[in-house]
């Protein structure tokens, strides 16, 4: 038997917080989702005006990000993304359909060395995906740094 941390709520709402306000220093319409360990959407917030597409994007991206405990990004990342054709995880979004995103913007959340959930960002370039990310996952180890789990 082992101990398992899982993202909650009040875990979540400092990173959607803090997300919301880099895309908003970006001049960029994201969506925004949070999920826990097993890839269950805990928090999703699209800003005004943020595609409408975005809501699945981003629950995929962070579906994905939890699920197989890496940034999404890494599945494409030259020069050998093992997503790409070729590779050892060619067609793994086949596997999952509508589930799983092996483009930028899913990022997974760690505590303590332990995947605890994802965070989805969807609606701009890849770097602003990453920026707004970024900002998402400092926010989280700020908030777990000053309210640590019981």
């Amino acid at each position: 038997m082992h101990q398992v941390f899982r993202i909650t709520l009040d875990d979540a709402l400092p990173v959607l917080a803090a997300a919301r306000a880099k895309a908003e220093e970006l001049g960029v319409k994201q969506t925004l989702c949070v999920v826990d360990d097993g890839g269950n959407v805990v928090a999703l917030h699209r800003l005004p005006g943020a595609r409408l597409t975005g809501v699945d994007i981003a629950i995929a991206k962070a579906f994905t990000a939890a699920g197989h405990e890496r940034a999404t990004h890494l599945f494409n990342e030259p020069p050998n993304g093992p997503a790409l054709p070729g590779n050892e995880a060619f067609g793994i979004s086949h596997m999952l359909p509508g589930k799983f995103a092996i483009f930028v913007g899913g990022f997974p959340i760690t505590y303590d060395g332990a995947i605890v959930g994802g965070l989805g960002v969807s609606g701009g370039t890849g770097e602003q995906d990453k920026a707004v990310g970024a900002a998402g996952l400092e926010a989280f180890a700020d908030h777990v740094a000053a309210n640590p789990p019981a």
